[in-house]
């Protein structure tokens, strides 16, 4: 319901701002460039729905035999203390509890085209368990809420950015990410936390957290020793190997077991198209109401009127010219990454901006597109309390990356 409001928002505040434009300053191309950027949008959202297909194909096939050998219920047992009491709702060693440690493993390793077939997977599987089908549970709203804080170990793409734009050191925003982001996601389980009344001061919990912790610290500290030259090498094939490891430990499973893995990757597979086709209205909906909302303007005024209002404040304002990549983040990825494009070439890939605007790509995560794609693939209309989760969770990210940006790079 709240998605519903949002999106019609978004409409009418475009339309609103086209018309001061064309009655009060005469711009007459404010609603040609609305309309031709709801057309391409609209042609995006199809386009990126069917070219999920090949690789939805590919790991729901995986997961099918990672499934039936039995690595999914290996790695729920595992996480079954932790997740019992963040996923109440989820029965002891179902496999939705490794798809979604699966999941989220591949989006803290940056590895974007592997976890969204596995974030689908995961909700289909929480889709069984789902009382309402048309009502999101708590267990679907934890998930999307922890897909949408964006915790990233590994912000590889960034730093290519910055490497092809000339930055002296291109890996010096990891560690500001990384921090700024284990913010989002630490807020995001905290609000849902609250809104479920789940005990996060269980022992088990602190237990799990804490472990993480660590395992984040041991991380951040490693990537600190290595040469700038090597980050990106040595994370790039960490990554992958990781992820072609996991693939060789599902087959191997699956032929402990005698399972034929050519025929249980068909099966499996057979469920990538369908997905694919059933995302399209969903995605095209979300797409085409922020391209519209970006073409008419109403972003530069956002951003603007912010800058005015800490100016007025006597506040530092130096941070508002990265405002429209957190502004766009998390309604468009792609929208984002341009706007980060954008601020470096603009202000300079070393400068302040240009390195909050990065880090404003990495804190957190495109919260209306996951909750568009994730919801859509199982037809969930009523979202409840996720989308403000979700984007307290950003809003955290975002003060964590403008605090660390002035404590780092000012």
């Amino acid at each position: 319901m709240v998605l519903n409001y949002i999106w019609i928002a978004f409409f009418i505040i475009a339309f609103v701002i086209g018309l001061v434009k064309l009655i009060i300053f005469g711009d007459a191309t404010v609603f040609p460039a609305m309309m031709n950027s709801s057309f391409e949008m609209a042609k995006t959202g199809f386009e990126l729905s069917l070219g999920l297909t090949g690789v939805m194909t590919l790991w729901l096939g995986l997961m099918k035999v990672g499934e039936l050998g039995g690595a999914m219920n290996g790695l729920s047992r595992i996480v079954s203390p932790f997740f019992r009491k963040l996923f109440p709702e989820i029965p002891e060693n179902h496999p939705a509890s490794g798809s979604i440690i699966m999941n989220i493993a591949a989006n803290m390793l940056g590895l974007d085209n592997a976890a969204t077939p596995l974030g689908l997977k995961a909700m289909g599987q929480l889709q069984e368990l789902n009382q309402n089908k048309e009502k999101a549970s708590n267990s679907q709203i934890m998930f999307l809420v922890l897909n949408t804080s964006g915790l990233t170990i590994i912000p590889i793409s960034i730093m290519v950015y910055r490497t092809q734009l000339g930055a002296a050191d291109p890996s010096d925003v990891f560690i500001p990410i990384l921090l700024s982001t284990f913010f989002s996601t630490l807020v995001g389980i905290i609000a849902v936390s609250i809104y479920q009344r789940i005990n996060l001061f269980n022992k088990i919990v602190l237990a799990y957290l804490g472990s993480f912790t660590l395992l984040v610290s041991v991380i951040i500290w490693y990537f600190s020793t290595l040469p700038a030259s090597k980050v990106n090498l040595i994370s790039t094939t960490a990554a992958n190997v990781i992820l072609f490891l996991i693939i060789i430990i599902f087959m191997t499973l699956a032929i402990r077991k005698k399972i034929n893995v050519y025929e249980a990757f068909i099966d499996g597979a057979k469920e990538g198209f369908g997905v694919a086709i059933k995302i399209i209205p969903y995605l095209v909906a979300i797409l085409v109401a922020v391209g519209v909302f970006r073409a008419s303007g109403a972003m530069d005024f956002l951003v603007n009127g912010v800058a005015s209002i800490f100016a007025w404040l006597g506040v530092d304002n130096s941070f508002t010219g990265a405002l429209p990549v957190a502004f766009m983040k998390p309604l468009s990825g792609s929208g984002a990454r341009g706007l980060m494009v954008d601020a470096m070439n603009n202000y300079g890939v070393d400068s302040f901006v240009g390195r909050l605007s990065c880090m404003f790509q990495g804190a957190c995560d495109t919260t209306f597109y996951i909750l568009a794609v994730y919801f859509g693939s199982v037809g969930i209309k009523n979202t409840r309390h996720a989308l403000a989760c979700g984007l307290i969770a950003d809003l955290a990210g975002i003060i964590a990356a403008i605090l660390l940006a002035y404590l780092f790079f000012y």
